[in-house]
This record gives structure tokens, sequence and C-alpha cells, in this order.
């Protein structure tokens, strides 16, 4: 009997036990002639009960099946995507530990650190020292010659996993040599990558509403007094506050 209940459960609400997550999934037998394709088919795992884009399989590291635009419906764009993504998760990688601990050190914030580009012969410094030929214009034509040879380097690459996880030198640890471990570090990569993104996102947001002051900066002062230092300072005018 209480078989019978769960296919007739698993009929009706199939949403509800649809998600690769569900230990009932794998134990309930659908009578014969049930569709089970239309009965549980295979869910995004970003929300559970939602059905999974066709074109995400599962097989990406990463991937939830989150794709609600639909920008991955064309292969060579969900391609594409991917390598974008990840490239982008890299940078913000860098980028948030560079934001944070100067900060942290009490050399300045990311704001300041760049109003030197601002002033007619600037020179650029790196806590506290001089850099080397940093002028602006001379910083920008070495960034953009650089840049510019490492992505004609990446984009002579055809096969679409070396172009992101080309190794050899840029694999020093070796972490690449064990198939099981490396697919584990590329789930790592992806979702490390993505909260840096989002927290890379969160740095302007702030930097908008407060000009001048930096994330750390910041959070000191809402933790100093939660109840009036919050978004509700730039959306809620404070004349309407206790």
């Amino acid at each position: 009997m209480a078989s019978a209940g769960l296919r007739s459960f698993a009929v009706v609400f199939p949403s509800l036990l649809s998600s690769s997550k569900s230990k009932f999934t794998g134990s309930i037998v659908l009578p014969a002639g049930t569709n089970a394709a239309s009965r549980f088919s295979m869910t995004a795992e970003w929300m559970p009960g939602q059905p999974r884009p066709p074109y995400l399989d599962g097989s990406a590291p990463g991937d939830f099946g989150f794709d609600p635009l639909g920008l991955g419906e064309v292969p060579e764009n969900l391609e594409r995507y991917k390598e974008s993504e990840l490239i982008h998760c890299r940078w913000a990688m860098l980028a948030v530990p560079g934001i944070l601990i100067p900060e942290a050190l009490g050399l300045g914030n990311w704001v300041k650190a760049q109003e030197w580009a601002t002033i007619p012969g600037g020179q650029a410094t790196y806590l506290g020292n001089p850099v080397p030929w940093g002028t602006l214009p001379t910083i920008l034509i070495i960034e953009f010659l650089a840049i510019a040879f490492v992505e004609h380097q990446r984009s002579m690459e055809k096969d679409p996993e070396k172009k992101k996880y080309p190794g050899g030198a840029f694999d020093p640890l070796g972490f690449s040599k064990n198939p099981e471990k490396f697919n584990d570090f590329k789930v790592k990569e992806i979702k490390n990558g993505r909260l840096a993104l989002l927290a890379f996102v969160g740095f302007c947001v702030q930097q908008s509403a407060y000009p001048g002051t930096g994330p750390l900066e910041n959070l000191a002062t809402h933790l100093a007094d939660p109840w009036h230092n919050n978004i509700g300072d730039i959306i809620i005018p404070r004349s309407v506050l206790p």
C-alpha cells in the first residue's frame, strides 16, 4: 500500500520528487506504460522542481541548470559563455583579495588607489612604492600589448578544454594529473569564482552608494550601527527613519 501510495503521489506531484537530490526518485518504480520522462524529467539543481534546459546536461563544471534567459541555447554561444565566465571568475578571484588585503593592512582602499591616474603626469604606486614606467600612457600601452598577445595566443587554441585549462606552465603544482581530482578542482574553481564575481559587484555597489569608501570601511561602519548604517540609508530618506 505504501509503495502504491508513493507511486500515486509521484504521478500527481512529479515536481516535488523530481529533484536530483531526492532520495525517493531512485527507489520508486512507476507502473508499466507510464512515461518516466514526463514524470521525472531532469530538474535544475539551482531550483528543485524546475525543468533543466536540455542543453545543460550537467557535464560542465558547476552546471546546475541555471540559464533563465536561455543564453546558451546555441551550442557555439554556450561554449563561448563557459569560457568567458571562467576567465571573468579568475580575474575576480585576483581582484577581490587585491582590494581587501591592502585596505586591511591600512594601505588605502581600492578607490583612492587609482586617483593618481586623474593627475596630469601622475606616478603610479603600489603599496607605497613607485611603479616603474608608472605614467598612465605608458601603463596603458604595456597593458594593451601584453593582453593582446595573450588573448591572441589563447584564440589560436581550437580545443575548448585546453583553451579553458591550458595546464603546463599554468599548472605548476600538477593539479590536472589526477583526472578525478581535476574535475573536483574545476567545480571548486567555478564556485569560488562566482562568489568572487558577486563580491566584486558588491564592492562596486557599496562604492557607488558611499563614494570614496572601501568595503572594509563600509563593513566597519555598518557593524558600529547596523540599524542606521545599511542599504536603507540609500533607499529610505533619513527624515523618515527613527
